[in-house]
């Protein structure tokens, strides 16, 4: 270890105290009150092993069916987020999603000095969730009682890869003996100073989108057509718009209803949420993606025989900077179609030059691309008020003629009664009591 990792290691380690905070809905601040936030060292007494791709910590779905990360407390390792100048943005959607729902870490805190005093909850959602946004790592470290097991990598830049100054926060974490967890497309466990750093500290980095070896993937054979389970994938008009979120929250819903639903992860965020099976499509060779997604499909069918399997959706069919669209429906076979569009984007994500689509254009390409049909919209409500969100509801659902909500918004059952219309032969059947 450097002198200079070793002496910030040293004055974290003499700074270390235990606040506590609490939600001041007025302001959005976190206070020195209240929830006081226990830790669990259990990743940290895991095997150093070497650990790739979707890999999650120990499964926990038997103990932790939990969407919320309040709910989500024991057995889990802790963990902070790192968004710097990104949290509630688009590049910083990991990091956004995480504090929404993790079921394999639980989130302590977000690093992003831009939004320094804030609750990260009241930040996405107006909703107070404890989880704080401080400055640093120094910050987020001395706040807690022990050191936090894991720092995750919570921003998906459009480089995919790290910066100078991210470069240093990973090492500082190292130090500390904080494992790793990063959605970059550049593994940072190949990467040579990181990798001898966190062997030096017997810490894991866990690079999220690493994939498989070829010679372990398989082609796609065909055999999702003997999946029972409705399928149903979650697509937008474009990219970070919010897919996962519905799915997730949908997902939830169709559960709480009775009726078995498994999310098959598409992307890095799902995955570090703790996504029991799933694959990250962007890192897939194509010859294997539809063979590797149609893989975890059957593995979701084959492990818990679900009523419903809702495939995450990536990208855009429409968008020429990405293909896992067209991977994700010819590889999952969906039986039906959740459309996620947000109405006052003017242009696709990262690409001024390109307007936006709107959904009615979306539906056709996607009907005619494959054999299934959308059931329903679902709105991304950016930059819009609530009167708005309104309108843009009743203008769809009229002009569509399917039915349309916006996930985060509205009641979470308009989202389950959008998939019970489409196949109402899901709906419980009702106990008949006895004579």
């Amino acid at each position: 270890m450097s002198p200079e990792r070793l002496s910030f290691v040293i004055k974290i380690e003499t700074k270390r105290s235990r606040p506590t905070v609490s939600c001041d809905r007025t302001r959005g601040n976190t206070l020195g009150k209240g929830m006081i936030v226990e830790t669990d060292n259990v990743e940290k007494s895991m095997t150093r092993l070497s650990i790739r791709g979707p890999q999650a910590p120990p499964d926990l779905s038997a103990r932790h069916r939990a969407y919320t990360t309040n709910e989500v407390t024991k057995g889990v390792p802790t963990a902070v987020v790192y968004c710097e100048g990104n949290f509630g943005q688009t590049d910083g959607k990991t990091a956004n999603g995480l504090v929404r729902h993790s079921q394999a870490y639980r989130v302590l805190s977000v690093i992003d000095s831009e939004l320094e005093g804030r609750d990260s909850g009241l930040v996405l959602d107006d909703i107070c969730n404890q989880i704080p946004i401080v400055e640093d790592l120094e910050a987020a470290v001395t706040r807690e009682v022990n050191i936090p097991d894991t720092l995750i990598y919570g921003m998906a830049p459009s480089t995919g890869k790290l910066s100078l100054s991210d470069r240093e926060v990973v090492l500082d974490a190292i130090a500390l003996g904080m494992n790793i967890v990063s959605g970059l497309h550049e593994y940072l466990g190949d990467d040579p100073e990181i990798s001898i750093a966190a062997n030096a500290a017997n810490v894991t980095i866990r690079d999220i989108r690493k994939p498989r070896p070829s010679k372990d993937m398989r082609l796609f054979d065909g055999s999702v057509s003997e999946v029972k389970a409705i399928r149903i994938a979650v697509l937008g008009t474009d990219c970070a718009i919010g897919k996962r979120t519905t799915a997730t929250i949908l997902a939830r819903e169709l559960n709480a209803c009775g009726i078995k639903t498994v999310l098959v992860g598409t992307g890095q965020t799902g995955l570090m949420q703790g996504a029991k099976y799933g694959i990250a499509m962007d890192a897939v060779p194509p010859q294997f993606c539809c063979g590797e997604l149609e893989r975890a499909i059957v593995a979701a069918s084959r492990g818990d025989e679900p009523d419903v399997i809702l495939i995450e959706g990536q990208g855009a069919l429409s968008h020429p900077a990405f293909c896992t669209s067209a991977f994700i429906l010819r590889g999952s076979q969906p039986h039906a179609v959740i459309l996620q569009h947000a109405p006052k984007r003017a242009h696709r994500c990262d690409f001024p030059s390109m307007p936006m689509p709107g959904p009615k254009s979306e539906i056709a390409l996607i009907e005619a691309f494959a054999d299934t049909r959308v059931i329903g919209i679902t709105l991304n409500h950016e930059a819009m008020k609530d009167a708005e969100v309104d309108r843009a509801i009743n203008r769809l659902s009229r002009s569509l003629g399917i039915p349309v909500t916006d996930a985060l918004t509205r009641p979470e059952v308009h989202l389950s009664d959008m998939v019970l219309a489409a196949f109402p032969q899901l709906r419980p059947v009702p106990l008949v009591a006895a004579e």
